[in-house]
């Protein structure tokens, strides 16, 4: 689309969790005109209501997939044939092919599409990458993160989050893996091991992941839905209003020449080796709501000003990665239960 020096006309599909956030962010955007809400339930307040897209009757220019990720393929066929610009919500899809399917959907129409890993369009990740490209650490050797954080029953009662699809490796830890990648590259060997002894169900809940990177960086991830902790990106960053901030550092990464430990982004330096203390410098960074920076820059994608900060293609390889993990950790959950 040409830019017209206007508002972008928006839909927003799916108005669960993540949803109606993108709705609050998108309704105070001055180039953002919210044109309707789809969902087959769920309505909202003074925005037209349609039950699916097909039933959508007004003039849009693009539409926010937040929808279960099974469905993003057929939304995204969709939204496509309607000559919607799209930003869908992570993972881009549910499989690798269905991933490759909407590359082809949105090149054929000839409409853009952008993934929906905000954390991209995180200000202190984005100082974290400088810092890193800068060689604040040297050269990059391990990488080491906890995410572990205590959902409520609730969340998982009465709706699609119950069976397998519920996994944390899907919903949370492809967050996890997006940003390891934008920070390190590609991913060359995934080793995982998984667990559901604490609730049972039919999905891992806990685990250990080993990520070996095609740099020789190695790094770990552990993850759990069930354990309380105050590590986790959320907690740490504060970006998401459903998760209690607790300011702690998540990720720790170690390099040839010092380390680095976010999201204080303190510094650890000074030493030539083991015989010498490491010295911790704290360093600075913007501060910023990514869901509304990435609805910013979406503006400017649907308007011709920019193109897409995380491709279709750049999410399936996050995806990619993503799926051998899950199948890495399953099986040992499965005989667990």
């Amino acid at each position: 689309m040409a830019d017209r020096g206007g508002d972008v006309r928006l839909l927003i599909a799916g108005i669960g969790l993540i949803g109606a956030r993108h709705l609050q962010h998108a309704l105070a955007m001055p180039q953002v005109e919210v044109v309707g809400c789809i969902d087959p339930q769920i309505s909202q307040d003074d925005v037209p209501h349609f039950a699916t897209i097909d039933a959508v009757d007004v003039a849009a220019d693009a539409i926010v997939i937040a929808t279960p990720t099974h469905l993003h393929v057929d939304h995204a066929q969709a939204a496509a044939a309607r000559g919607w610009h799209m930003l869908i919500e992570k993972p881009v899809a549910h499989t690798v092919e269905a991933a490759a399917r909407i590359s082809l959907l949105a090149e054929a129409a000839g409409v853009q599409t952008l993934i929906g890993h905000h954390r991209r369009h995180h200000a202190c990740v984005a100082r974290l990458k400088e810092m890193l490209v800068d060689g604040a650490v040297g050269a990059p050797i391990l990488s080491s993160l906890i995410w572990a954080m205590k959902k409520p029953d609730s969340y998982f009662e009465g709706n699609w989050r119950d069976g397998p699809d519920g996994s944390p490796v899907m919903i949370n830890l492809v967050h996890e893996v997006d940003l390891l990648r934008h920070l390190f590259g590609e991913v060359a060997a995934v080793q995982g091991l998984g667990s559901n002894a604490r609730r049972g169900a039919a999905r891992v809940e806990s685990g250990a992941v080993g990520l070996m990177f095609e740099n020789g960086l190695a790094a770990t991830i552990a993850f759990a839905d069930s354990a309380l902790s105050p590590w986790g990106f959320e907690a740490g960053t504060g970006e998401n209003p459903n998760i209690g901030t607790t300011g702690e550092d998540y990720l720790r990464i170690t390099g040839s020449d010092g380390a680095v430990a976010f999201p204080s982004l303190t510094v650890w330096g000074g030493a030539q080796d083991w015989s010498q203390p490491a010295v911790p410098s704290r360093h600075d960074a913007a501060q910023n709501v990514p869901l509304v920076a990435q609805l910013a820059h979406f503006a400017d994608v649907v308007a011709g000003r920019a193109a897409p900060l995380v491709s279709a293609a750049d999410a399936t390889e996050t995806l990619r990665v993503t799926l051998q993990i899950e199948a890495a950790v399953a099986p040992r959950a499965e005989a667990a239960a």
